[in-house]
């Protein structure tokens, strides 16, 4: 059988999924009985595909120097979903128009939440503009509430990001916000979409890779804290997951 893989090609790293039959993908070696999925085992996965997906929205669209904005409201100026939508296009449309003017094309990707007792918060990842600080347009278009700007934290590959704005339940199931919070996820049309370049080896076996350890091309490195092995028990796949990461200057940036 071989194995198959998907890789993801970003500016400074190669993320690679292998799936395979068996312990190693050796031929004549067959997958492990599918098993019927649970509704816990279904909602976790899809929790994780969508968390996956929004870590590989960011990396490819966004960078450590770019920012991570939490847009408050103030109690009196609180309102509805709606409203803030509203409220938060205005927003948006402020200051794309200014990053047009400086040549630039605005970007972001937001995470609109309401909690039980009506507080809003709207997260933001915005691109930095490079002409004119974005702090002092934050603070100029909006004018609900006093805005925190930080930059991108990028360990990990921007994960911690990715599993807030997914809300990625943790081990124990439980997860960040809760059930009864309002939300709302929108990016913007502009961001890169990445797919992933998919192989299938027919004649090929993933042992040495397995058992040695996944190699990487030149001038890159294995994320060691990326490497994942198993069992995937409702397919019945085995798979491999690693990262490998662009040295800086002929250096590991770990």
């Amino acid at each position: 059988m071989g194995y198959f893989s998907k890789t993801w090609t970003f500016p400074d790293s190669i993320e690679h999924e292998i799936c395979f039959a068996g312990k190693y993908g050796k031929k004549g070696e067959k997958r492990l009985p599918r098993k019927k999925r649970t509704p816990e085992q279904m909602q976790w996965q899809n929790a994780l595909n969508k968390t996956n997906r929004i870590r590989r929205l960011i990396k490819a669209n966004f960078t450590e120097n770019d920012l991570w904005v939490t847009l408050t409201v103030q109690k009196e100026k609180r309102c509805s979903m709606e409203g803030i939508k509203k409220e938060l296009k205005k927003f948006l449309d402020n200051m794309r128009r200014q990053y047009r003017k400086e040549g630039q094309a605005f970007k972001f990707i937001y995470l609109i939440e309401i909690g039980k007792k009506g507080g809003i918060h709207v997260h933001l990842i915005i691109n930095r503009c490079m002409e004119r600080p974005p702090d002092v347009l934050i603070c100029k278009y909006w004018k609900l509430g006093h805005p925190d700007i930080k930059l991108l934290y990028r360990e990990g590959g921007f994960a911690d990001l990715a599993n807030y704005l997914s809300n990625m339940p943790d081990k124990d199931g439980k997860q960040k916000r809760r059930e009864n919070a309002e939300e709302c996820f929108s990016t913007s049309r502009n961001l890169i979409r990445p797919e992933p370049e998919r192989k299938r080896y027919f004649r090929r076996t993933a042992e040495k890779m397995i058992r040695e350890g996944p190699k990487p091309r030149k001038g890159y490195y294995i994320d060691k804290s990326s490497v994942k092995t198993g069992i995937n028990r409702v397919t019945g796949y085995s798979y491999l997951y690693y990262t490998e990461v662009r040295e800086t200057n002929g250096r590991k940036n770990e």
